[in-house]
């Protein structure tokens, strides 16, 4: 994600050639003028000329062509692990509105139209008092004194039930979910948990940089209990503890790589199942705690884990189930506590991430504020940014995508006819969600207390736990997002079939209202040729039209995916993260496979755009770059991104995307309309070789 610049330029000019009317036959002829040169012509609209390293041959490496001096030149921020010209940019921008959005709202003058603005007044301004916070440790060991002294089973069954209410999660996670084999019902779901490490793999791997991480975890935890009042060698050995019953967890927990395949997470045992597989543990007491008395459809993800669970129930002492929760109930409180707690917290968040210094305040509680009451803070936002124009062409965009795809699947030789059919009705049934729910959220339940942080932070997450399960035994709600409106993000939603496109991400460089029609295929018309992609995934298309988990695919037709999909894991696993560090195929398949689909998507929705747009295409073909160029380019530079080693290496054990750069050069090395859009040879390094060369979609 070397030629000299003359070769690159060549490249250009042979391809820019613009449509001009010829003389009139009524007028004198003369001869044709001699081609411009490429400087004399246009940079098209959208695309960041100082950004490139045009000195680079974009058929040896398109990304450092694309975002060259670009990267050469943007520092990272002290406070952000790593910074894009596309995600992170944006995200700043829309930080800087809901900032003065909720400000405005906090100090009584909410801008007109904002739904809710006591609750989002109080609760921006609770966590932007600093000096309130230093008073909420008496409160938090109050809580302590309450969630953490079990003394046996049925106690222990009851405090991780009242934790996990306050949406604080020791042992294990419990919420609600669609049943996989019926997407119409919403069904309970407890699921593998429990560890403060972003990945179980932390626990468990052997090399000296995963030691000097668990020793700085545990000397984290040390200084947490220290701030709590534990003289230091207490401390150490409440930290000790944790990591003890953290490991046992973590040894117990499958991977993300097994993670990604859906049938390993469906176990339907229902309330009565779990009972009889974990009868130590008192179920029913922990579920009345959790507030989900009556449960019993119930999907349990990973039954092995929970017998871990009830091992740890029954072997260890009451000591250690006081030492873990306290810990975790802490954790989950950070945002609300002292200083003190906080700058700890982010003194180990720079072992994992690099970061030089603390996010502040204001950033921190606006991020607070758009995840727990999102949907209201999104209204006014809405009005300032996105506007019907915006989502009117961005659902013409998507219908284009869809036939492209559509078109795609015509031509699929390895695909057979049943197949074909099946995956065509999925197609035809993907809800394309664009901006905003059309169905605004309800907070009226939520309780905030502008004199508390730590007593709103706890309001808001106990209403959105109880929002969650009580959906358990009901229908599901299609018109629910799960992302906020100002998100910078987009998804594919298996059991929902459908495509989210928050307004967030409906921004420049993505999709802006200025740039050529290519420019913007490139950045959002990839965007949505990906997440279309998503539902033909190698996790996507086990799920049928309606959001079953049901095998609708033919044997010689799920062989022949098989195939291409093991083309694309062998591509990145090749693939060098940071240092020594390769790539995981398996854990960034799917994402891999909705790149390269999404990008060969975009580039035919584009052509038949400018087809049927032929004003549209006299402006992209007057441009320095062709439009195919600029699609490509468009595309690199939304990617544009630098990154901390520290983090760099965290993302290759959890992210299932690949790095940014590969992102760019590993599905371009694949697109055949890539080597002929920049006239690439057959052995250049951006082109695989035809025997290598992965196709899926």
């Amino acid at each position: 994600m070397r030629k000299a610049l003359l070769a690159a330029c060549c490249l250009v000019v042979s391809a820019c050639k613009t449509a001009t009317p010829g003389p009139s036959q009524t007028e004198p002829q003369t001869p044709p003028a001699p081609p411009a040169p490429a400087q004399a012509l246009p940079m098209p609209a959208g695309l960041d000329a100082s950004a490139m390293n045009e000195q680079v041959n974009p058929c040896d490496d398109f990304y450092e062509y694309a975002c060259g001096t670009w990267l050469k030149t943007t520092e990272i921020p002290a406070d952000r692990p790593r910074w894009s010209r596309g995600f992170d940019d944006i995200m700043a921008r829309n930080e800087d509105i809901l900032r003065d959005i909720l400000e405005k709202t906090a100090a009584g003058k909410a801008p007109e139209g904002t739904p809710y603005a006591q609750k989002l007044g109080d609760f921006y301004g609770a966590c932007m008092d600093e000096a309130k916070l230093e008073a909420s440790l008496p409160v938090l060991k109050a809580e302590l004194a309450k969630l953490t002294g079990a003394k046996d089973a049925k106690a222990l069954a009851q405090q991780v039930g009242q934790m996990h209410a306050r949406s604080v999660f020791p042992f294990f996670r419990f919420g609600s979910n669609n049943d996989l084999k019926d997407a119409s019902q919403v069904v309970g779901e407890v699921d593998q948990g429990g560890l403060t490490l972003p990945d179980r793999d932390y626990y468990l791997n052997g090399d000296d940089k995963s030691k000097a991480l668990r020793a700085a975890a545990l000397e984290h935890t040390k200084n947490m209990f220290v701030l709590l009042g534990e003289s230091p060698e207490a401390a150490a050995k409440s930290a000790a503890t944790v990591m003890e019953v953290e490991t046992a967890l973590a040894k117990a927990s499958q991977s993300r790589v097994e993670r990604r395949e859906p049938k390993n997470l469906y176990h339907r045992l229902e309330r009565k199942g779990l009972k009889a597989e974990t009868p130590a543990f008192p179920w029913d007491v922990y579920f009345t705690a959790a507030g989900a008395k009556d449960v019993q459809a119930l999907n349990v993800t990973h039954p092995a884990f929970f017998k871990e669970v009830e091992r740890l129930v029954k072997t260890t002492p009451p000591a250690t189930w006081k030492t873990y929760l306290t810990w975790h109930y802490v954790l989950g409180n950070i945002p609300a506590l002292p200083k003190a707690f906080q700058d700890e917290r982010f003194r180990f968040s720079q072992t994992l991430t690099g970061v030089k210094q603390d996010t502040v305040r204001w950033k921190k509680c606006v991020r607070y504020t758009n995840a727990g009451l999102g949907e209201a803070l999104a209204q006014p936002f809405i009005t300032r940014t996105f506007g019907a124009d915006g989502k009117a062409t961005t659902q013409q965009m998507v219908v284009e995508l869809e036939k492209s795809f559509e078109r795609d699947l015509d031509t699929l030789a390895w695909m057979d006819a049943a197949t074909k059919e099946q995956a065509l009705v999925k197609l035809h049934k993907i809800v394309n969600k664009i901006g905003y729910p059309d169905q605004w959220r309800n907070y009226d339940g939520v309780q905030v207390d502008r004199g508390s942080f730590l007593t709103s932070w706890a309001g808001l997450n106990t209403f959105e736990q109880a929002r969650q399960l009580a959906k358990i035994g009901k229908p599901v709600d299609k018109a629910e997002w799960l992302m906020s409106p100002p998100t910078v993000n987009a998804y594919y939603n298996p059991p929902f079939n459908e495509i989210v496109f928050p307004a967030g991400i409906l921004q420049a460089p993505f999709f802006d209202r200025s740039a050529t029609a290519p420019v913007n295929f490139g950045a959002m018309g990839m965007v949505v040729g990906h997440e279309i992609t998503h539902g033909f995934d190698d996790e996507g298309r086990q799920y049928d039209a309606d959001g079953n988990l049901r095998d609708w695919w033919t044997p010689a037709s799920d062989q022949a995916f098989r195939e291409r999909v093991a083309c694309v894991k062998t591509q990145y696993d090749n693939y060098t993260a940071v240092d020594d560090l390769k790539l995981n195929g398996a854990l960034t398949l799917g994402e891999n496979v909705a790149d390269l689909g999404g990008l060969k998507l975009a580039h035919s929705a584009m052509e038949e755009w400018l087809r049927k747009n032929p004003e549209e295409a006299r402006r992209a073909g007057g441009a320095r770059f062709t439009p195919s160029q600029q699609l490509f380019l468009g595309y690199a530079q939304s990617w544009c991104s630098k990154t901390r080693d520290e983090f760099a290496r965290q993302l290759v054990m959890v992210d299932p995307h690949a790095p940014p750069r590969w992102r760019v050069n590993g599905p371009l090395g694949n697109l055949s309309e890539f080597q002929k859009a920049f006239q690439c040879k057959a052995d250049a390094k951006m082109v695989r070789p035809k025997a290598e060369r992965c196709e899926v979609w």
